[in-house]
């Protein structure tokens, strides 16, 4: 996990370089370049380094001899870098994973290069020569890019929306920061004075279909229907290559553990292939929740089961009362349910910083969504309707579970690797029969269960435990974590606030006491920026004002809990 940050058509690159690009230190605790564009007036990157992959010439912005007029800044991982290496016979000058970026760049031009990657990125890239300059950004949002462009040709890119607020208020412009979309890239023209103008909004499609494993060549040729044995072996076989690619580092490699099918299923993967690979070290796995958390114990047997190092981190409610407006900060939003269960992982990424050297961390994003993992997919009216919802969304992860993921972690210097998101993964699941996806027997994510069962990877009932939100499981089911929350923030705001609250936010309107709190303290660090979030995340099919799980009509908890 990095930190990129850069302005083009800046009067004063050095004076905002504190003030800003230092809002993101946290992304990258290893070291700190800022240089300006030679040539051009007016132009900076800013980089915070987290050091995963070649130590020695990992610094950015990335420039090498053979391409001295391309400069590049970007957070990611490039898991087929090798591969494109070798295909196309480049002569790579570092180790960096990035690099080949420069490499497809100067040959195929960048829709070709974007489409060619298997990874996870943010890119800033750079082409003096030519006067360009490109954003672009993966599939799924996994690594964050925000942007802030105006009428006159002034254009600031940051990974947190933090780091260009202080350039918002020096401006008169009215322009306003946002997200840069997934699946995206553009181009700008740049001009001497480092001002630029956009010529070029795209999408593309990054790679699924090069193979870059055996057991891919196998998945390509077997037909997307039917319930036979067949798919379920092309689903093991893709979901252990998402997790063998993303083995690539240079730090201690580590993992989140709830207890619940994702997280065990990344961990087991994890442990099994570490062996395979002779890691010079054990697998860690941490856990977070209270005493009588069923995720805590749905951990602990996982964790005995792999055979990993496993760490428990104890929860409080006062603990994660008193984290609430810092994790709003790192956030940069007021969604009820991200907040609510960012505060665990924010907590655990904390310790895990503190207490152990792992650097790299696993996790099971992605998975609910792609999977149909969320409870209200079983009052989906039909399963055309469930597999419009699940596309839907992984296209909005960005602005929910992938953003709490990110910036959690990253908020400690820690980098988050998702296995489920892997592209060749997501491509080959959502072109599997609509029926196929849907929950059965009442229970959500069957298939993928299906797909593992036998193996005693996972012991049998974590592999059929149900669905339990993080914010949900860290706390016993008598008393859930959002209900001590609400209760204590009962007294923080009163009746006339929630009677004005139409008015006093007119977008997005909190209707909760709960929800009108996390909106002042987003205000408070985030004045006007309320658009950011676009709606709240909410259950679909099902009448319900909260986003918990637990307040399904239709919720049971599992009968051990």
């Amino acid at each position: 996990m990095c930190g990129i940050w850069a302005l083009f058509g800046s009067d004063g690159c050095l004076s905002v370089q504190s003030s800003c690009a230092m809002k993101i230190a946290h992304r990258g605790p290893d070291a700190f370049r800022f240089e300006n564009v030679n040539g051009f007036t007016n132009c900076c990157f800013g980089f915070h380094r987290l050091a995963i992959v070649d130590q020695l010439y990992g610094m950015q912005p990335l420039r090498i001899k053979k391409f001295p007029f391309l400069w590049l800044c970007y957070n990611g991982e490039i898991y087929n870098h090798h591969t494109l290496r070798k295909k196309f016979d480049f002569d790579n000058q570092t180790e960096m994973d990035g690099e080949i970026l420069l490499h497809l760049y100067d040959r195929f031009g960048i829709q070709k290069m974007a489409s060619l990657l298997d990874g996870v990125f943010a890119f800033i890239l750079l082409d003096t020569a030519n006067r360009k300059v490109f954003l672009g950004r993966d599939t799924y949002g996994v690594r964050p890019l925000f942007k802030f462009f105006t009428e006159d040709g002034f254009l600031a890119v940051c990974s947190e929306a933090k780091g260009l607020t202080g350039i918002t208020h020096a401006t008169k412009s009215p322009a306003k920061i946002v997200p840069f979309l997934p699946g995206h890239f553009e181009a700008f023209d740049l001009k001497q004075t480092g001002k630029v103008q956009s010529i070029q909004m795209e999408p593309f499609h990054c790679c699924t279909k090069e193979p870059a494993h055996a057991a891919y060549n196998a998945v390509k040729m077997l037909p997307a229907s039917g319930e036979d044995e067949a798919v379920r072996s092309n689903i093991r076989a893709l979901f252990e290559n998402a997790v063998r690619k993303r083995l690539m580092a240079q730090r201690r490699i580590g993992c989140l553990l709830s207890g619940g099918l994702d997280s065990s299923l990344v961990a087991a993967t994890l442990v099994k292939l570490a062996k395979e690979e002779n890691l010079p070290y054990s697998i860690q796995t941490f856990a977070i929740g209270s005493e009588d958390s069923p995720d805590v114990l749905a951990a602990r047997k996982v964790a005995d089961h792999i055979g990993s190092e496993h760490h428990e981190v104890n929860f409080t409610a006062e603990e994660g009362i008193q984290a609430v407006e810092e994790v709003i900060y790192h956030l940069e939003t007021y969604d009820i349910t991200t907040i609510r269960a960012s505060v665990g992982m924010y907590l655990i990424s904390k310790y895990i910083k503190k207490n152990s050297d792992s650097v790299v961390i696993f996790s099971g994003e992605g998975s609910d969504e792609l999977t149909q993992g969320y409870l209200y997919f079983h009052k989906a009216p039909t399963p055309k309707a469930a597999a419009e919802d699940s596309v839907r969304l992984l296209k909005e992860l960005y602005l929910f579970d992938g953003l709490r993921a990110d910036r959690t972690t990253a908020a400690h210097g820690l980098e988050l690797r998702v296995p489920f998101l892997d592209h060749r993964f997501t491509a080959y699941y959502l072109s599997l029969p609509e029926e196929m996806r849907t929950p059965k027997n009442g229970v959500e994510k069957h298939l993928l269960r299906d797909s593992f069962k036998n193996l005693n990877l996972i012991p049998d009932e974590i592999l059929w435990r149900r669905k339990e939100a993080f914010s949900d499981g860290m706390m016993s089911v008598k008393k859930s974590w959002y209900v001590c929350l609400q209760e204590h923030l009962e007294s923080m705001v009163n009746d006339d606030q929630m009677a004005k609250a139409h008015k006093t936010f007119p977008h997005n309107p909190p209707r909760s006491k709960e929800a009108y709190y996390f909106r002042q303290v987003f205000e408070k660090h985030y004045p006007g920026e309320a658009k950011w979030l676009s709606h709240y995340w909410m259950p679909r099919w099902t009448e319900t004002n909260d986003p918990s799980a637990r307040t399904l009509a239709f919720y049971t908890p599992d009968k051990d809990q």
